[in-house]
């Protein structure tokens, strides 16, 4: 068997190959164009939140290897003859297919505008794509300008925003995103992103690139005659299915495009199949989303196995009963729910079902509130029938209203959209939703599934429901419902949905704080004998409760009485690895030392100490993108050493190995800036060393941009600010991890002492009621009311905390110590910094950094630039009587 095409579609199509065993039994040959295997292109975007193109990476490192799979990465195939039943790749590889699957996917529309292949224009659709607009925003270009405002085009917009660009986005219809919403909804989204600073253009298109003398784009001119200034261009204006490799063989294309098939994804040749954005289905259409896509994966795979299995005789189970009955009983794909739910820009987008009421006879039941940006339209049938509807700015009932499509909700439609406290009947739940409601679109997994992994087959939490039925493994929009559903599922089976921190503890991290906030508890062991689980009291706790405590009375320290350092008494055995030696474990066993550098502003005096101690002790440096200097390859026994030289000079502990603030970082402000409105090195220099040292559930990121060009990426932290020219905004909840988040904007044309008392308030009622190892961003989804419950506790002391708030980051502030200083005063504390404690004025004699050999697996070639060496510890041979750890 041939695939053609390695994207997400295909190697969804492989692992449903796999599961019916035919790769163990028949040779599968997959010929892909790009030169790295499938990655999710539904977060290709997160690339400029910081996630890595390995992070995108859907094709586990061994599931090639493992199924016998022959991948040609970089070798697309170039031509199929239909009569022999062959392949032909790029490099003239040749292979013979019984079975042959196309999945090459959909390729960018760029409208016919002159000068669209002038340098500067790009498409946005691979990693390569990114990583070429990046590096020309870095060096060519100050202003971008993006061609379609559908979902790609406002991600791209969002990527050039997030580079710093002043951004235009330019879209034909009257309306952003008019597949998906519909006029209320996109007016929404249009305020929304125009109070983002990205300036939005309707009902015009691209007419003419113009270029400078060198041939680069300079500006580009509207079908309305005006002008934008341009330094880039990104068209992405939709795509076009991929069906010239089809056509070329002969098979059936549709009028407008799309290789035809039929209900099992079988094209007029019945040796070839297609699927995916390349393939026109049975209804007529070519579907451009990624749930109807792994539908088609599945059901293609079902009839392959059926197929090969008369060749294949290894082949048993789900293969060799499709192949005894034939096609009858066999998956079939008929059409797509076309469902989305997405977050733009940090605005969440979803629509489902009939979203433009096109049902004769169809009512609307709509909210808006534009101060807010919330839009929400309902459209149900006279009789009540739940037909579909768009949601934009909060899409928080999106899992349970998609699922109810199609029936009749047992409460009013308004109190579907209301928000809380408006008066209306209780919204519902995904208690309400019937057995075969579909909750996971991808995969196509009903409740009733998700509570037979509960009942039937032993599951007792979500992400042990996830690895059984697969449910919450795809986009992701579904994860929050089949949590509900599954402990809604365990507390009908009388099994208790336990909340507790731990094995140790009935109580969440938020009870625990306000526990030893009220009874002022200030150690771990007291905490544990008065409100621990019975059979804990008598134990030392868990590795989950334990630097969880620590955090919490750390962070009430001042307030409470407790020791301040985490390394006195009984706080120091409850840390995590790092904190107990205020450092960074490295993968080589040796530590990263990492100074503070508020606002990322450092004298040329202290970038010589940070030289010197680096040259001195041998260390790897790194300049980061929080605007820090790490150095690495320090030994245990070599930290004091280290943090003497460095608080001589001024420095302190910049607190990279805790769960604590971290940076702010900043642009160069007014001060230098000719876009600067306002000073942000000073104003992130200040809440840099006010919040300093401030422990929390989760590590905390900070930043401030000095105007709307967002150079900082304040909107990719956890408290951002953004200078306008009436003051400061500020956001909170963002996130440029693994799960990439745009901040929300708390408040706006702040003063600076209001924006210090705002950032106060939100910090501590995070620090208050998140859970452990819960980000700022996760924590504001999760709470009731999100974000303007938030606003509201902050901004308008709903439940009269401000004081409380206020008086609990006073204390922090004026009761900071550096903990380097501290410990370098304290023999006790340096005690613990030895290589070997039988012989602690030795270093260790049996380690040494050498130059790695053949541990490196990647080639480093494909990086640009000179040769990157990497250290690696090496043991030589101890010694009889060598002193041991």
């Amino acid at each position: 068997m041939v695939l053609v095409g390695h994207g997400m579609v295909g190697q969804r199509f492989l692992e449903a190959l796999a599961a019916r065993g035919t790769t163990a039994a028949a040779r599968v040959v997959v010929l892909c164009e790009e030169s790295r295997p499938a990655y999710d292109r539904v977060r290709l975007s997160s690339y400029f939140s910081g996630t890595t193109p390995d992070g995108l990476a859907l094709c586990e490192d061994d599931f090639v290897s493992s199924h016998g799979i022959e991948l040609h990465l970089g070798d697309p195939a170039a031509a199929i003859d239909r009569d022999r039943r062959t392949v032909t790749s790029r490099s003239g590889l040749t292979v013979r297919y019984d079975t042959l699957v196309i999945a090459t996917g959909s390729y960018p529309f760029v409208p016919p505008v002159p000068g669209s292949d002038s340098t500067g224009c790009f498409v946005y659709r691979t990693i390569d794509d990114l990583l070429a607009i990046e590096a020309y925003a870095k060096t060519s270009a100050d202003t971008g300008v993006v061609v379609g405002g559908g979902l790609l085009g406002l991600e791209a917009a969002g990527a050039l925003r997030g580079l710093g660009l002043r951004t235009h986005i330019v879209e034909f219809s009257e309306r952003l995103m008019a597949l998906q919403v519909d006029a209320g909804g996109g007016s929404a989204l249009r305020r929304t992103l125009e109070g983002m600073e990205l300036e939005v253009h309707t009902g015009v298109a691209g007419e003419r690139i113009v270029t400078d003398r060198t041939g680069a784009v300079s500006a580009m001119t509207l079908s309305d005659g005006s002008q934008l200034p341009a330094g880039m261009v990104v068209f992405a204006a939709g795509v076009r299915p991929r069906d010239q490799l089809g056509r070329d063989a002969g098979l059936d294309v549709g009028e407008r495009g799309g290789i035809v098939v039929d209900e099992h994804c079988r094209t007029a040749d019945p040796c070839v199949y297609a699927i995916g954005e390349c393939a026109r289905t049975a209804d007529g259409k070519v579907h451009g989303l990624v749930a109807p896509g792994y539908d088609m994966a599945e059901t293609a795979a079902d009839a392959v196995a059926a197929r090969l299995a008369p060749t294949a005789g290894a082949v048993t189970g789900a293969a060799a009963a499709a192949s005894a009955v034939g096609t009858a009983q066999l998956r079939t794909f008929t059409g797509a729910d076309t469902s989305t739910k997405l977050k733009l820009l940090g605005v969440d987008v979803a629509s489902f079902g009939d979203a433009h009421g096109t049902a004769e006879g169809s009512l609307d039941v709509v909210y808006s509130d534009s101060r807010a940006g919330v839009y929400k339209k309902l459209v149900v049938s006279p009789g009540g029938t739940l037909l579909g509807g768009v949601l934009v700015g909060d899409a928080e009932s999106y899992g349970t209203l998609r699922a109810l499509t199609g029936s009749v909700p047992p409460v009013p439609p308004e109190s579907l959209v209301l928000p809380a406290g408006s008066g209306a009947p209780a919204a519902l739940g995904p208690a309400a939703l019937p057995d075969d409601a579909v909750v996971c679109n991808c995969h196509h997994i009903d409740k009733g599934t998700i509570r037979a992994a509960v009942s039937e087959h032993g599951c007792r939490d979500a992400p042990s429901v996830k690895k059984c039925t697969k449910a919450g493994t795809g986009c992701g929009s579904c994860v929050r419902v089949l949590g509900q559903i599954v402990d809604a599922e365990l507390e009908a089976n009388g099994v208790a949905v336990d909340a507790g921190l731990c094995g140790c503890f009935a109580y969440t991290r938020a009870e625990l704080y306000e526990i030893v906030r009220t009874l002022r508890l200030t150690t771990f062991a007291g905490l544990l004998d008065s409100h621990g689980r019975e059979d804990a009291r008598r134990g030392d706790g868990c590795e989950v409760c334990k630097p969880a405590v620590a955090s919490v009375i750390a962070s009430l320290a001042p307030s409470i009485g407790a020791g301040g350092h985490v390394l006195d008494g009984e706080q120091a055995a409850l840390q995590d690895t790092n904190d107990h030696f205020l450092a960074n474990l490295q993968r080589n066993g040796s530590y990263s030392v990492v100074p503070r550098v508020p606002g990322g502003e450092i004298t040329p005096e202290k970038l010589i100490v940070v030289g010197e101690v680096a040259r001195d002790f041998g260390l790897y440096t790194k300049i980061t993108g929080g605007q820090r200097i790490d150095m690495f390859g320090a030994r245990v026994d070599q930290l004091p050493a280290i943090w003497t030289r460095l608080v001589d000079a001024g420095f302190e502990s910049g607190h990279a190995y805790g769960k604590a603030l971290r940076t702010v970082k900043s642009c160069v402000g007014s001060t230098w800036c000719r876009y600067g409105v306002q000073d942000s090195v000073r104003m992130a220099v200040g809440l840099e060393l006010r919040y300093r040292g401030l422990r929390s559930p989760h590590k905390l990121k900070s930043a401030v941009s000095g105007c709307a060009r967002e150079c900082a990426e304040a909107m990719g932290k956890d408290f951002g600010v953004i200078a306008t020219s009436s003051g400061w905004n500020l956001y909170v909840g963002g996130n440029g991890g693994a799960t990439p988040r745009h901040a929300d904007l708390l408040a706006q044309d702040l003063s600076d002492a209001e924006l210090v008392r705002l950032t106060d308030r939100f910090l501590m009622f995070y620090i208050r009621t998140a859970d452990r190892l819960e980000r700022t961003s996760a924590w504001l989804e999760r709470i009731d009311g999100g974000l303007e419950h938030v606003r509201d506790v902050v901004v308008h002391d709903s439940l009269g905390l401000c004081d409380e708030l206020e008086a609990l980051m006073a204390d922090h502030v004026a009761h900071y110590r550096d903990e380097w200083s501290a410990t370098l005063a304290d023999p006790e504390k340096l005690a613990r910094f030895v290589s070997f404690v039988n012989a602690p004025d030795v270093p260790d004699p049996t380690v040494r950094f050498v130059e790695e050999r053949e541990q490196i697996k990647p080639d480093l070639t494909l990086l640009s630039g000179p040769d990157i060496p990497v250290r690696t510890a090496e043991r030589t041979p101890e010694p009889e009587g060598t002193a041991t750890r």
